[in-house]
């Protein structure tokens, strides 16, 4: 998926950049515990468009520079995500982002109205939404536990985690789990996991956000998995009541990882947004429930 390393603040970022002539910058955010990977059935189809596509690993993500002494929270990475969006002269694009990619875009997009043509948000944590309950008791009283513990249970637990994030159990299996793990398999990975993804489970930039998404004007989609069993929908609907632009789709028979249940309905919905740079309403949010 990514084809080049790009350097920013002082730190390297694995990064995909494809320039096309739609005159459309596509900037693509994955989520945790995940990578660039999650977009690899989604970004080709756009990228036949003639769209610019600008996709990476977080830091401490991935292929990406996992540096000790970094911030790698979701306000940190979308101070990183304009240094890299100014190191590869992109001005003006459509956020996409997924899970905790979709705090980075609220995060950006507040600060940076004018950059942010659309918004859209799959399956974003916002709000008090994450760390869920079990995750804080393990950051608040057994994260060094769990950091010590050994690889194949960390492996384990992991590979139960990520079938959770699907509808159907075939899409988180065999080479595709393989490649969802693959960052993590060594004893870096595994400390970089706790330190750059489970550390930072912090939902204190989502809540002291929430105040200023009534005054977001870029017209924003809402795509949810209707299976999600990590961020309930409740916070979709919250999410599309309180941006004015915000339309909210609902995906049947969908999970947390909806680009790996429902891939073809994702590229079309990013279509269907790059068309509605003035037709959404502003007055309020509509509720899309679709199969």
């Amino acid at each position: 998926m990514l084809d080049r390393h790009v350097i920013v603040d002082g730190v390297r970022l694995a990064c995909r950049y494809t320039q096309g002539d739609s005159g459309e910058t596509l900037v693509f955010l994955h989520g945790t515990p995940s990578h660039s990977f999650i977009w690899r059935h989604v970004i080709p189809p756009l990228e036949e468009r003639g769209h610019t596509v600008v996709a990476y690993d977080l830091l401490g993500y991935g292929a990406s520079e996992r540096p000790l002494a970094r911030d790698t929270s979701v306000t940190a990475q979308a101070e990183l995500l304009g240094a890299l969006l100014a190191e590869l002269d992109v001005r003006r694009c459509t956020l996409i982002g997924h899970d905790i990619g979709g705090a980075i875009a609220q995060l950006f997009a507040a600060g940076n109205r004018p950059r942010v043509n659309r918004l859209m948000l799959i399956d974003s944590v916002s709000y008090d939404s994450w760390p869920s309950t079990t995750w804080q008791d393990i950051i608040h009283h057994h994260l060094d536990d769990y950091a010590a513990m050994p690889q194949q249970d960390f492996e384990d637990m992991l590979a139960r985690q990520l079938r959770m994030t699907v509808a159907e159990p075939g899409h988180m299996s065999g080479a595709v789990l393989d490649a969802y793990l693959a960052p993590l398999r060594t004893p870096l990975g595994r400390m970089s996991f706790f330190e750059h993804q489970v550390r930072h489970y912090d939902s204190t930039p989502t809540r002291q956000l929430a105040p200023q998404l009534k005054t977001f004007s870029m017209p924003t989609r809402i795509l949810w998995g209707e299976l999600d069993q990590w961020q309930p929908l409740s916070y979709g609907r919250q999410l599309a009541e309180d941006i004015p632009r915000a339309e909210l789709v609902t995906i049947a028979g969908a999970g947390h990882f909806l680009m790996e249940d429902a891939a073809d309905r994702v590229v079309s919905e990013i279509r269907h947004v790059l068309t509605t740079a003035g037709g959404a309403s502003a007055d309020h949010a509509v509720d899309h429930s679709a199969g």
